[in-house]
């Protein structure tokens, strides 16, 4: 009975009828892999454990079409392994249990087996545990493909078994290079003027895959060479690789505020749009903004936190397209405030004091005494009333009798905070000159 996951050259009748351009270009050999040299270069980690014939198990971390499925296979060529492949979204535990029992035959027989496991990430973690033992004693050795972070996605016991592999998006010169390969495949060049062969590259977003895909249709048009504009009227721009809940998501997010944080609000723009165009929830970008607001800038412009409130409003009221250009003019506002992480350190550090001081008590003298025995106890004695003390200030201890008093907000020479800054010099002053 033939092996329904069993994908090895071997396995398969030759095929009938066409074949996709991608599928016509496949290297047969790692030399031949267009992009990740960083991985197949003569050092690339990848390379040198061929080399040095200690192959493990591998996970590869990566966007859609960058060679993932294709450097497995030819894994399994250069070492000798019999290829299988699965897939997570349709592969359940009784397919498991069957691939597991084919490879188990196939090592009593000597024959190792390279088990491809595409989109690994899909798999929950008792499917994942299934494969320990057999990755243990031998019987496979896993190589699985996944575009999200497999840090968050993999379980522990499954990542420290094996190494991740990044693979990068195609640079334009890979997607260069692949267009040359296509057009040798095809034996003719693509009726396209060189603008709008840029333009074909960017519209795959470094995508190998996608590129050939977009080739197979360009090549199909009896057209003259075409521009950028004509090009642009006839295809599709693939849409860019965004996962509202996943890696690309909190990349960008990250990106986004760390150029508010440096002050750059060209690159603010860029990533804010970029957010937008992947289908992000403006409400999310709202939200992030706020809290920028009262991480980064703080007091050193208080205003800043309004802008960003108006705006969220701004945004709810008028909806979508409209609102975004209150967002897009609150996050403009942000990059070019005067930055303090002030309040952000102040108030961490007075969390770290509050836990290590316990259940310390206030001192009495600020304590109300609502009943005779609290007075008794010496609850208000000594309470020095403020707005009757000289220019509205007493200098009185407000920490616990058992603490000393602790420095947690220095505000810095930057916007608002300079005068905040002078004030809290003043108030020093006067409290030294009070305990004088």
């Amino acid at each position: 009975m033939a092996d329904l996951f069993d994908t090895s050259a071997a396995a398969q009748d030759a095929p009938k009828g066409p074949r996709p351009l991608a599928d016509r270009l496949r290297p047969a050999a790692l030399s031949d892999v267009i992009g990740q040299s960083r991985l197949l270069g003569p050092e690339g980690s990848l390379r040198v454990m061929l080399d040095s014939g200690s192959l493990s198990s591998l996970i590869f971390w990566g966007p859609p079409g960058v060679g993932k499925t294709t450097i497995a296979r030819l894994l399994a060529d250069e070492t000798d392994l019999h290829f299988v492949q699965i897939s997570a979204i349709f592969t359940g535990v009784p397919d498991l249990r069957k691939v597991f029992e084919g490879a188990k035959m196939r090592r009593e027989n000597g024959r190792g087996t390279l088990l491809f496991v595409d989109e690994i990430h899909r798999f929950n973690k008792a499917q994942q545990d299934s494969f320990l033992p057999h990755m243990e004693d031998g019987t496979i050795l896993l190589v699985g493909a996944t575009t999200e972070n497999p840090s968050f996605e993999l379980n522990a016991a499954v990542m420290s078994r094996s190494q991740v592999m990044v693979l990068e998006r195609l640079s334009d010169d890979d997607l260069e290079a692949l267009l040359a390969r296509a057009e040798a495949e095809l034996d003719r060049k693509l009726p396209l003027l060189p603008e709008a062969r840029v333009s074909l590259r960017e519209m795959a977003d470094g995508d190998g895959r996608a590129l050939l895909n977009l080739v197979e249709q360009v090549a199909a048009w009896k057209v003259e060479p075409l521009d950028t504009k004509a090009l642009g009227a006839r295809l599709q721009r693939r849409a860019a690789q965004y996962d509202k809940s996943g890696d690309a998501h909190y990349n960008l997010i990250s990106a986004l505020h760390k150029s508010m944080r440096g002050s750059d609000p060209d690159a603010c723009l860029y990533w804010f749009a970029r957010m937008l165009e992947g289908g992000e929830d403006p409400r999310y970008l709202a939200r992030r903004m706020v809290r920028m607001a009262v991480e980064d800038i703080g007091l050193a412009d208080p205003q800043a936190q309004r802008v960003c409130l108006d705006a969220w409003e701004t945004y709810e009221r008028l909806g979508s397209p409209e609102g975004e250009l209150a967002l897009s003019q609150a996050i403009i506002y942000l990059a070019l405030a005067p930055k303090s992480n002030a309040n952000y350190v102040a108030y961490k550090a007075a969390r770290a004091s509050a836990k290590s001081t316990g259940s310390a008590m206030p001192p009495k003298h600020i304590l109300n005494a609502p009943t005779s025995m609290m007075k008794d106890q010496g609850y208000g004695e000594g309470y020095a009333y403020d707005h009757d003390a000289e220019d509205g200030f007493s200098g009185a201890n407000y920490f616990p009798d058992t603490m000393s008093r602790a420095r947690f907000y220095e505000p810095k020479e930057r916007g608002f905070e300079r005068e905040l800054k002078k004030r809290v010099e003043w108030f020093d002053g006067l409290r030294k000159k009070r305990k004088g």
